[in-house]
């Protein structure tokens, strides 16, 4: 067990509720593998409590921190600076100290796009469609600019919060010249000429296991050389997956994603490479 003392750097999560997040684990694993005199703690923290808390974070001289709901919006005035895809996500997940003040970002992004750049394919010839018009859309959306997608397809299933969704992202001239927006009645269309199809919804997680954003009819319309991703990472693999797995199509599970996420945050806060194989295994070790 590891020794902590008042040498001990702090690092940590907050939100409300935070128990079940799975970033302790990782963290920590990856903590105690390089040998660190750090440890990651989860902090419940309630909305009308979040100024305070973050006041404290400084008293404390906690090094960073991650944010999950409901904080991810609220924490933004609190910080003094933000990085680009935080801007373009609307959220920020991330936060280190700096000599300024607080410094956040959204590794979402980053995490997404981790598995993709692996793959050898010419993004920019590639055809996305996006399952769901949520904040974790968001994420898939600025990380699939970053690739280089010429245009990348969201297909919602109410017409009002579309429209909003596309509006949000005015401020951001370059992604919005990307963003082409439709109907869910237009997905049978759609499937068959994705190359990526990418579930942000939560259709499919426990306890629906059953359940799936595309039924397997309309799968059967998506091309063998297709890429699906579904950001659900429990069950593992969710319907969804299968559906795609039974077309030949390359799938990806949402582990990587949490995965990626969190490897791109320790790096931020340790200045360091990071043990990226024991932290998947410490979260499949957790989950399955």
């Amino acid at each position: 067990m590891q020794l902590i003392t008042g040498q001990t750097k702090l690092l940590g999560i907050i939100g409300n509720p935070v128990e079940h997040s799975l970033s302790p684990v990782m963290h920590n694993a990856a903590i105690a593998h390089l040998g660190l005199d750090y440890i990651y703690v989860p902090f419940p923290v309630k909305q009308a409590d979040l100024e305070t808390a973050i006041a404290g974070f400084k008293a404390v001289n906690l090094k960073g921190f991650n944010i999950t709901i409901p904080h991810k919006q609220a924490i933004i005035p609190l910080l003094s600076e933000i990085t680009d895809d935080a801007i373009n996500i609307g959220a920020v997940n991330t936060v280190w100290r700096t000599a300024s003040g607080w410094k956040g970002t959204n590794t979402d992004a980053e995490g997404f796009v981790a598995p993709l750049k692996n793959m050898s394919r010419d993004w920019t010839q590639i055809t996305p469609v996006i399952l769901g018009n949520g904040g974790a859309a968001r994420a898939v959306i600025a990380g699939l600019a970053n690739l280089g997608c010429s245009e990348i397809h969201v297909v919602g299933r109410n017409p009002d919060k579309l429209a909003r969704f596309y509006q949000s992202w005015s401020h951001t001239p370059n992604i919005t010249s990307l963003l082409k927006i439709h109907n869910w009645d237009n997905l049978a269309s759609l499937i068959s000429a994705a190359d990526l199809l990418v579930n942000t919804t939560p259709v499919g997680m426990s306890p629906h296991t059953d359940a799936s954003p595309v039924d397997a009819d309309l799968m059967q319309k998506l091309k063998k050389s297709a890429i699906a991703y579904d950001l659900i990472y429990t069950p593992n693999p969710t319907q969804f997956l299968k559906l795609a797995q039974a077309q030949g199509a390359t799938t990806i599970d949402g582990l990587e994603m949490l995965l990626q996420q969190g490897v791109a945050a320790l790096k931020i806060w340790l200045q360091q490479p990071v043990p990226v194989e024991v932290m998947r295994n410490s979260l499949r070790d957790c989950l399955y």
